[in-house]
């Protein structure tokens, strides 16, 4: 259940109280005439359940009411009424489908921000990955893979191209680019400095690697890990459930394949480097498909839904 807090002006609040009365899931309906300030106005707190979410935010965004005034959206762990068990049967659909765009929206639009931080974690997971890839150690790869903050840019630009937010793409297009090339970067750095203090050196890139030459020796599965990867990372990231995209992180190979490819430009070996580099582009293709696939049939989904129960 979601917990809708509206700063509205005064002539506006009786039109955001008629879309919140009329809509089926909002219950625990509160008006305080002239309790705000900056910006000055009504507050009016609702609880909204998640199925019903985006038509909410979707009218009170036609009132204008996000432009003269404020909405604020907070999760609702526990709710003991009965009042919101009936919201929740009244209206269409289940919770655990259910997409409020808004709240995708602003999460991954956060994700796209060239932050320090969000170089300094690239960097590191590719330095750690690069580390794995020369001692041939799995967990070392499932490591980075956790620490790379690249699923989130590569769902903000799904996220944008369907929602038609060419701000979304820029920002994620260039989150990406940027991301990848300073990890790349500082791992072919890294990769000098270990082997000038001797702890790693090119004949170990050479040698046989049975744990983890899956990284530049990319097939078909590459491609299906990556889809089914991406159709898992954004059904998380829609129904707020956390515990999937952690699976998801480990199992795609996006960042290791840049560690390898960053590790074999250093070592100058050219057929490691370009198929780490294939296998990359493999991964991201697949992870972007399957996210524009998946939100555009979620889209489809809440469309026939809505449209089933106005017949109703």
């Amino acid at each position: 259940m979601l917990h809708l807090r509206v700063i509205s002006p005064p002539d506006r609040t009786d039109d955001v109280v008629r879309v919140i009365e009329a809509a089926p899931g909002a219950t625990n309906l509160v008006v305080l005439p002239g309790a705000a300030r900056q910006p000055d106005g009504d507050l009016v707190l609702c609880d909204v359940v998640r199925e019903a979410g985006s038509p909410v935010l979707s009218a009170l965004r036609k009132l204008k009411i996000h432009e003269t005034g404020s909405i604020a959206i907070d999760q609702v762990e526990v709710a003991l009424s009965h009042v919101a068990a009936v919201a929740a049967d009244a209206a269409p659909g289940l919770a655990g489908d259910a997409v409020v765009w808004d709240e995708i929206e602003q999460k991954t639009g956060d994700e796209t921000e060239l932050s320090g931080t969000y170089l300094l974690m690239f960097a590191i997971a590719a330095i750690i990955a690069g580390i794995g890839v020369l001692f041939d150690q799995p967990i070392l790869i499932v490591g980075a893979m956790v620490v790379g903050p690249e699923f989130g840019p590569l769902a903000a630009l799904c996220v944008g191209i369907v929602r038609k937010r060419p701000i979304f793409v820029k920002k994620s297009a260039l989150a990406l680019s940027v991301g990848f090339v300073t990890a790349m970067l500082a791992t072919v750095g890294a990769t000098f400095l270990l082997d000038l203090a001797g702890l790693v050196n090119r004949s170990m890139l050479l040698q046989e690697r049975p744990m983890t030459d899956f990284i530049w020796r990319p097939d078909a599965l590459s491609w299906v890990v990556g889809f089914l990867a991406g159709v898992a990372g954004m059904l998380s990231l829609t129904s707020s459930k956390a515990g999937p995209l952690i699976g998801v992180l480990i199992s795609v190979t996006t960042v290791p394949a840049a560690a390898n490819v960053a590790v074999a430009i250093a070592y100058r070996v050219p057929d490691e480097a370009l198929g780490s580099a294939v296998q990359l582009l493999l991964n991201l293709a697949a992870i972007i498909t399957a996210g524009l696939l998946t939100l555009l049939a979620q889209r489809w989904f809440w469309t026939m839904t809505a449209r089933k129960a106005a017949r109703q």
